[in-house]
């Protein structure tokens, strides 16, 4: 048998290690464009920064390491031009010299990926305007910073690469503006999560502009490069980063006649296999589907990339494997800070049709009372009928990959909030809590499920502030209230501890909306009030929740205990 790869990195280079150790005697042939085989995509900003400072490390395969332990052929530098699937053959160009040659084969695997997005807008293939998707892409970045000293760079997108890219420039001395065309950065995480890091960014030294939409480009008088705004005054910079997005590599399968689904990605099903029998795509240039809606999704991600590629390969060889989806499981680091995400976020769920709530919590990462702990900002959603989790994000430091991999574990085994609640996850004060914060957030589900607690959210205050039966109650203490500021609607302030001597302040004909710092005071004194016969609601997330979304706070890293105050 021969099996023919068209592109390395994370789909095809899996599939052709599975393959060698599935089939001693196949032939397996890669054919990449580029000079690298098989590298740690996700590592180029980190190289540029100088975090990772040795080239080598960046590759994981090379065409010689590919022959002397699996016996594959590695053809880099050369690129298919052409699928022929009646013949089935490709036609090859050899960037060396520029000679053509086809190749035949038995089975094909598709792994081109995907490309950046460079929109056409004027000057935008200047010398001084980069993108970032290959190793030839970052060593040139790298070469220009290291021979032109630039001060100053445009970081042009809120991706996981623009965020990256911006932190390690900063981490270079270079003065980074990140534009971002929409209201937030990173697109897996909602809005109201994303501000948190919004003003952590900010507090990095990022000038991070939202609802900026880039108009063009032009030359300055000293070297440098104006980007034109369509929203403002143009911005001067050294050099930028166009970090816009990636849409996928399918010219070579649309010619080809196969099948092809949403922005021309290719369909396949759940063998990985293609509209023709021969041919099986991977990674991503790929068509999947999101495991929990069902519905059609571009993930760009090396996990699931890998999967594929595996999972291409058992097929051709035989073996019955099939890939069930993908639940989109990310982490990014930010600074300091960590981001992450699984599963549906509010847009993608909305989208999808599905009936969901959410939840809030604000946990520690590790006992309080124990050294070093930090907060994290947890959001999950759910299913309101039967508790199953759709989604989680989380925004915070210390421990959060170890939760979002918890989470995202829970949704692919289909668990309910209430399966959360039993988990029984390892404890010792250095790392965790008797209560851990994915147990936490079952816990909270399931007050506001069995009715033991109604929510309201931030984005709620407005309307409810317009009707004459509702009265605002903040139970935080004297000093938060005074420091901190209050809702901007009419509020009353009673503590939580003086709240049972002072009911009678309270309008028991009208629907009480409380709050606290981070809603388990609030949380607290709903129970009261509900107990004498109030009609009472928890402002989930809580007032620091709110802060961060209006704009009215700086980011505050103190480690906090849920009440607010500041852990020693």
């Amino acid at each position: 048998m021969k099996v023919l790869i068209i592109g390395g990195v994370a789909g095809g280079a899996t599939a052709a290690a599975r393959l060698r150790r599935l089939d001693e005697n196949a032939e397996i042939i890669i054919i990449e464009r580029s000079g690298f085989v098989s590298y740690a995509n996700c590592g180029l900003p980190y190289y540029i920064g100088g975090t990772i400072t040795d080239r080598g490390a960046l590759t994981l395969q090379t065409p010689e390491s590919f022959r002397s332990r699996f016996r594959i052929d590695v053809r880099v530098n050369e690129e298919a031009e052409k699928i022929d699937p009646t013949a089935k053959t490709v036609t090859i160009r050899r960037h060396t010299d520029g000679t053509v040659y086809t190749e035949s084969y038995d089975k094909l695997i598709l792994s081109p990926g995907a490309k950046a997005v460079v929109p056409e807008v004027s000057g935008v293939h200047g010398d001084r305007i980069f993108t970032l998707r290959t190793v030839e892409d970052t060593f040139r970045i790298r070469e220009f910073i290291e021979t032109s000293h630039p001060k100053q760079a445009v970081v042009v997108g809120g991706g996981f690469i623009g965020l990256e890219m911006a932190e390690n420039l900063i981490h270079d001395d270079i003065g980074v503006t990140l534009l971002q065309r929409s209201e937030q950065v990173l697109p897996p995480m909602d809005y109201d999560m994303a501000c948190e890091i919004h003003s952590y960014l900010r507090m990095n030294g990022v000038d991070l502009r939202v609802k900026q939409t880039v108009a063009g480009y032009e030359p300055d008088d000293n070297g440098g490069i104006r980007v034109l705004l369509k929203e403002g005054e143009p911005i001067r910079a050294d050099f930028v980063i166009l970090s816009v997005g990636v849409i996928p590599e399918t010219h070579l399968a649309e010619e080809a006649g196969l099948n092809l689904g949403m922005k021309k990605s290719i369909l396949t099903d759940e063998h990985m296999k293609t509209s023709d029998d021969n041919i099986y795509a991977v990674g991503d240039a790929v068509c999947v589907k999101n495991f929990i809606s069902g519905r059609e999704a571009l993930i760009s991600l090396a996990g699931p990339a890998n999967k594929q590629g595996r999972i291409a390969a058992d097929n051709i060889c035989g073996i019955p494997s099939s890939f069930s989806g993908s639940q989109g499981s990310s982490v990014i680091k930010l600074f300091g800070m960590t981001a992450a995400s699984t599963g549906l976020n509010e847009k993608t769920v909305q989208a999808a049709g599905i009936a969901y709530d959410k939840v809030y919590t604000f946990s520690a990462s590790h006992a309080t009372y124990y050294p070093g702990a930090t907060n994290m900002s947890v959001k999950t959603l759910f299913c309101p009928e039967t508790g199953k989790i759709l989604g989680a994000q989380i925004v915070g430091f210390e421990g959060v990959d170890k939760r979002i991999d918890v989470l995202a574990t829970a949704i692919r085994a289909g668990m309910t909030a209430a399966d959360l609640e039993e988990l029984d996850l390892a404890y010792a004060p250095p790392y965790s809590s008797a209560k851990d914060p994915v147990n936490m957030a079952g816990y909270v589900i399931e007050n506001v499920r069995s009715g033991l607690v109604k929510q309201f959210h931030w984005h709620d205050i407005e309307e409810i502030a317009k009707g004459d039966d509702a009265l605002f109650l903040d139970v935080r203490t004297d000093e938060e209230y005074r420091r901190d500021g209050h809702l901007p609607q009419m509020t009353l302030h009673i503590p939580l501890d003086q709240l049972r001597e002072n009911l009678d302040r309270l309008d028991p004909q009208k629907k009480i909306y409380v709050n606290c710092h981070s809603g388990l005071r609030s949380y607290i004194a709903c129970r009261i009030l509900s107990a004498r016969g109030f009609d009472c609601y928890n402002l989930a997330g809580g007032f620091r929740l709110y802060l961060q979304i209006s704009g009215n706070s700086s980011y505050d890293p103190s480690p906090r205990y849920p009440c607010g105050i500041v852990m020693d």
